[in-house]
């Protein structure tokens, strides 16, 4: 897996052997997003000290030990939140807390794919030391130093803070403007995905393995980050692959991204069926 740092991009070789250009995240947008997540932190300490003017002294009059108890609840809820905001909102977020969404940027692992819990974990377990001796001195200092703007918890955690690219096009049943006869022509019910319209043969698909459908899945989970020409030469890489060792076709009314999605789908209800 290949990582060359160009002024503030960033090229990685996936193991579909395509370079993918991601442009990192700098201070100042990194800036904006804790800034935000402090504030939000902040609101949220505010509301639990409030609570807890309320709720411990009628714990106090339940006796001393109950009121131990409650100071101990208090403080592990602040740690919780301090610490689980972070990790659970990168984990289960696409890399975003809600201070990234506002500034558009998102953590990613190293290798170009999203992060998982432990690595969200790691990065910010580290993250009282990056914030030493006050407001993140230590992790500016190594972002300064890092050729790929790392702070230590990202050292730490093989990660990376990158921006958010604009999206190019329209999806493909989004509109750009509204007329006051929408409503009356619209269709009553959804119109589903193109993909799940597609029929393709249990055969062939049964010939397909687990480790296919990962290719699919990391092609999804990147194709957002990837210029509109890479996109297309790696979607028609996989399909020709897909195709050569299935026996499948990609049939002529569709795109060969829609086919994939097809080809991910039906093989995941194939699998829970058998």
């Amino acid at each position: 897996m290949a990582m060359e740092p160009i002024g503030d991009q960033l090229n990685i070789e996936t193991p579909e052997l395509v370079s993918i250009e991601l442009p990192l995240a700098g201070i100042g947008s990194r800036f904006i997003a804790i800034l935000v997540d402090t504030l939000i932190l902040g609101a949220a300490v505010i509301l639990l000290i409030f609570l807890a003017a309320f709720i411990l002294p009628a714990l106090n009059l339940l006796g001393p030990k109950s009121a131990s108890w409650g100071i101990g609840i208090f403080l592990l809820i602040l740690f919780l939140l301090f610490w689980g905001y972070f990790a659970l909102s990168e984990a289960f977020n696409n890399g975003r807390t809600l201070g990234k969404r506002v500034a558009k940027i998102r953590v990613i692992h190293q290798s170009g794919r999203g992060i998982n819990f432990a690595e969200a974990l790691a990065r910010n377990l580290v993250r009282i030391i990056d914030y030493m001796p006050g407001f993140y001195g230590v992790g500016i200092a190594a972002m300064f130093m890092s050729k790929r703007s790392q702070r230590l918890g990202d050292m730490v955690a093989g990660t990376l803070v990158v921006r958010e690219r604009e999206v190019e096009a329209p999806m493909w049943n989004e509109s750009t403007s509204r007329t006051l006869t929408a409503a009356a022509l619209a269709p009553n019910s959804p119109i589903p995905p193109p993909h799940l319209c597609v029929a393709l043969p249990a055969p062939a698909l049964a010939k397909l393995s687990p480790s296919d459908l990962e290719v699919l899945e990391g092609f999804f989970s990147r194709r957002l980050d990837m210029d509109l020409t890479t996109r297309s030469a790696l979607a028609n890489r996989i399909a020709s692959a897909l195709c050569a060792k299935s026996g499948l076709t990609v049939p002529p009314e569709i795109s060969v991204e829609t086919f994939l999605e097809a080809i991910a789908h039906q093989y995941r209800e194939l699998g829970r069926m058998s």
